[in-house]
């Protein structure tokens, strides 16, 4: 009796050895999954963000960022916070008189899903002006998962320097 207890015990743990990593592929499949349609909407936002400023829609484009005064913006060694302020600097920069918007481009794109709420992104940016200017630069932008879909919480933008 002893024996045959022992040899039912060692075939149910050889049992679950076997389906342990089955089950454990599964789950991450199925994060894989889950984390595939998260990177998907996020790049969809940074898709819409793209044809609102091509369309130089500026609401449109402030539609991906957080709406909330804590909301941060690095570029050019300044911090701005908050979407209002950082609203207040694309205005001036790309719509106050003098200034031109031009059309914006997004490259290399690689966006990582650290988990059910929170991501980040890079890439490369690159407007082509109507004088024939091309400036050019990176970005990494921290994404939050709300209610109402990714918004990005933090944007750190770099301009590429003079060749």
């Amino acid at each position: 009796m002893r024996n045959r207890l022992a040899f039912f015990i060692l075939v149910f743990l050889g049992g679950l050895q076997v389906m342990l990593p089955v089950n454990r592929r599964k789950a991450q499949a199925q994060d894989e999954g889950s984390y595939g349609n998260e990177k998907r909407a996020i790049e969809r936002v940074m898709r819409d963000q793209q044809q609102a400023w091509n369309r130089h829609d500026l609401e449109g484009f402030m539609a991906g960022y957080w709406n909330s005064p804590q909301l941060t913006f690095f570029s050019g060694a300044q911090e701005r916070d908050g979407w209002q302020a950082t609203l207040d600097r694309y205005l001036a920069t790309y719509t106050s008189p003098g200034h031109a918007m031009g059309s914006l481009e997004f490259s290399n794109l690689r966006v990582e899903v650290l988990g059910q709420q929170g991501a980040f992104a890079r890439g490369s940016w690159k407007l082509t002006m109507p004088n024939g200017k091309t400036p050019h630069g990176l970005f990494t932008l921290v994404f939050r998962k709300f209610p109402d879909g990714w918004k990005i919480i933090h944007d750190h933008t770099s301009e590429a320097g003079p060749a």
